[in-house]
């Protein structure tokens, strides 16, 4: 996977006007996240936001977003997932992501939910899957796999989702990925520049970039207090700094992590 050349944008949302601007502003992949199974209960007490889209917000999507970049983030593996698959893919979902999967089981679950019709991708956000990751990756018909930030910071019991991507407990479970063959995905970007983050982004994406991942989300505070119209040059400038940060030595990648871990020691999580 080439990061220069290929790096995946995700961006959830429903509402049409983002959703459109994002698609005119290359980003790879723009859609929904129906996710509600058991989210409240873990991140209730937190400042995350927990999504309100609705399956039929991707019929208004698929009219404003290429056919190949729409997206589902669905339910954890539960008693109705065969339909809820069904449906996404119905309704015209390319990429499709599980979330919050503990065991190898709702990992192959999942992939055969899917059965080639859309691009799946796992979401490893707990303890007990990164435990699994060898046995994961060798599940035929895996194709990528996203480190999820926030959950795998509860699941680990660590102050925050910045303190996983700084540790070097984050870094055999990236290798393992992309020796496996998969694209690697880690955590979401918000836009360079912007004064008002606790973290810079030119840190988070040079340290997402230098694990090796080729995928990340946009983060809601991407497109806070901003235009649509200005979505195409806030992605230009974040993609420019991704492909620079992908190619740097050894030295420049450490040297940022340790700017990274640094601002980490002076930020107050929730």
């Amino acid at each position: 996977m080439n990061p220069l050349s290929d790096f995946a944008l995700t961006l959830m949302t429903n509402d049409l006007v983002l959703a459109h601007a994002a698609d005119r502003a290359g980003v790879d992949r723009v859609g929904i996240d129906i996710e509600r199974i058991g989210k409240q209960a873990r991140q209730g007490h937190l400042k995350t936001w927990i999504s309100h889209h609705e399956e039929a917000d991707l019929i208004g999507l698929g009219e404003n977003v290429s056919p190949t970049r729409l997206f589902a983030r669905c339910n954890p593996i539960h008693a109705n997932s065969r339909d809820e698959i069904d449906r996404l893919i119905n309704l015209g979902v390319h990429t499709l992501m599980l979330p919050y999967f503990k065991t190898t089981q709702h990992a192959e679950q999942f992939i055969s939910l899917v059965d080639g019709r859309a691009h799946p991708v796992l979401l490893l956000e707990t303890r007990e899957a990164a435990d699994k990751l060898d046995e994961i990756c060798k599940i035929p018909g895996v194709r990528e796999i996203h480190i999820g930030l926030n959950d795998m910071r509860l699941s680990l019991g660590w102050p925050s989702h910045f303190h996983v991507l700084a540790s070097a407990w984050i870094e055999p479970l990236c290798s393992r990925i992309l020796d496996a063959g998969h694209r690697l995905g880690i955590g979401g970007l918000a836009r360079m520049g912007d004064q008002s983050l606790p973290i810079a982004t030119d840190l988070v994406a040079a340290r997402i970039a230098g694990l090796g991942a080729s995928a990340a989300l946009i983060s809601r505070a991407f497109y806070r207090d901003i235009e649509p119209s200005a979505m195409d040059a806030e992605i230009a400038s974040l993609r420019d700094w991704i492909v620079y940060a992908a190619v740097q030595p050894m030295k420049w990648r450490v040297d940022i992590n340790t700017q990274l871990q640094r601002e980490i020691e002076h930020f107050s999580p929730s």
